[in-house]
């Protein structure tokens, strides 16, 4: 999936689960959509885009005159 994180044993990204809840997807739509996913695995995608957040250095850009 070209170095993206996946949901474990499957091919499919956090990035796709997150888009798709972002966008209003219900999580029961989301589970019949992929019959291999787990409510958990849906959790836990949301739980390791928070943990990449909270890493994320911010740094802030002096305004130039």
């Amino acid at each position: 999936m070209m170095g993206k994180p996946v949901i474990k044993g499957t091919r499919i990204t956090v990035e796709n689960i997150l888009e798709k809840l972002s966008s209003g997807e219900p999580v029961e739509q989301i589970l019949q959509a992929y019959p291999r996913l787990t409510k958990e695995a849906i959790l836990q995608a949301l739980a390791f885009a928070a943990d990449v957040l909270r890493a994320d250095v911010i740094y802030p850009v002096k305004e130039s005159a």
